[in-house]
């Protein structure tokens, strides 16, 4: 296998607190010689379990960017046993282009693993933490929202895994969290993600949906800032006292496993819903309807729940097509 060209400006296993870069060469028109570089940040004490905690896998989700944030600031070497390797934005160049995917290659970062070290700038990104970072790792947090075209209740999620041991380990980091809810998750495409990457190396990996329409709220963030360092001290990485006081106690535990749990339009139009997120939902029941955009006297195309819980996820757009993702039914399990 082919080196990865990336290189960390800064030390990975020295003790103290470290601010620098992921520095990927990308030679350009605007820059022949020039490099991508994406923030790092690396606070070590001592010998201990290591967190990598990333944000922005997707450019245009800025809860993690801003919780990272704050925690590389705000953290002190002595405040913790162990190592935490902080990189608020994954996909820095979907980041600074403000969209899903790198404008670079149009590459999706959460769908390119494990990555190519000769290949697109985002299979080198997804390479470099496949073969570098992940394996150093003990525990993994990746925090997601909607982005610009959906919006979740706030919740953190745990996969349902083959190993029950590995399985049990991660709800275990999920409920420290403490998200709002938590959610059993089974991906409908998982093919290529960072979630499968990690889980596959035997890591106790957690992910969250804390919003989305594109911008981050008061209490997304305060949700994302208090359940990282919740979830470091539950490692053993972070002193205790130094977690943050719960938002949601306890979090309402809720399950996605049922594939009638998602629903995606088959119409074009104006999406009109007639549940907002949390709302209760039952069999049966009118979730949205798909108005046509180009004429008047059409009825809409009515969308119905095929199992019962709450509306846990949505689009976020006034505008849907063909396709396109329209709700999420999570079932109340406590």
């Amino acid at each position: 296998m082919k080196p990865n060209p990336i290189s960390p400006t800064i030390p990975l296993d020295q003790d103290g607190v470290h601010h620098g870069h992921l520095k990927l060469p990308h030679s350009r028109d605007d820059s022949a010689w020039g490099a991508i570089m994406i923030p790092l940040c690396v606070i070590k004490n001592g010998d201990g379990p290591t967190a990598l905690l990333t944000g922005a896998n997707h450019g245009d989700e800025y809860e993690g960017p801003l919780a990272l944030q704050h925690l590389a600031h705000t953290l002190k070497a002595e405040d913790i046993t162990g190592r935490i390797i902080i990189v608020p934005a994954f996909n820095y160049p979907a980041f600074l282009a403000a969209k899903r995917t790198s404008p670079i290659d149009g590459g999706n970062l959460n769908r390119m693993f494990p990555g190519k070290p000769d290949g697109t700038i985002t299979e080198k990104i997804a390479d470099y933490f496949e073969r570098t970072l992940i394996p150093q790792s003990d525990v993994v947090l990746d925090i997601h929202s909607g982005g610009k075209t959906l919006s979740f209740v706030p919740f953190a999620a745990a996969h349902i895994l083959d190993d029950k041991t590995q399985q049990a380990a991660c709800v275990s980091a999920m409920e420290a969290f403490n998200a709002p809810y938590s959610i059993m998750l089974k991906e409908i495409d998982s093919v290529g993600m960072y979630d499968t990457a990690v889980e596959d190396q035997g890591k106790v990996f957690v992910s969250t949906e804390l919003g989305g329409g594109g911008s981050a709220t008061a209490l997304t963030s305060a949700i994302a800032r208090k359940g990282v360092r919740n979830m470091l001290a539950h490692a053993g990485i972070l002193q205790t006292e130094l977690a943050l006081l719960p938002i949601s106690s306890p979090s309402k535990m809720l399950d996605m496993s049922d594939e009638n749990a998602y629903l995606f339009s088959a119409s074009d139009g104006l999406v009109d819903y007639a549940k907002d997120l949390e709302d209760p939902v039952e069999v049966g029941d009118v979730i949205a309807r798909v108005w046509p955009k180009d004429r008047t006297g059409a009825t809409p195309i009515e969308y119905v729940a095929q199992t019962s819980g709450i509306l846990a996820g949505r689009h976020f757009p006034g505008l849907i097509q063909t396709g396109d993702f329209l709700g999420l039914i999570a079932k109340v399990v406590s």
